[in-house]
């Protein structure tokens, strides 16, 4: 493994909006560095079951 990518982890967001409403969940993969973001990633994204960007958290 090259020097330096010890702290980058891969982590899972899911959608909140969507399951305050009871629908059908999207989640996405993606990178962070655990060093730099200590607290859980929270991003919009693309919800393809609402067809609206909407509020993405991570989960474990």
């Amino acid at each position: 493994m090259a020097k330096g990518k010890e702290n980058r982890i891969v982590v899972t967001i899911e959608c909140t909006e969507a399951k305050k409403e009871g629908k059908t969940v999207s989640r996405y993969t993606t990178t962070k560095n655990k060093k730099n973001t200590t607290e859980r990633l929270l991003l919009k994204k693309y919800n393809p079951n609402m067809q609206r960007h909407t509020l993405h958290k991570e989960i474990k």
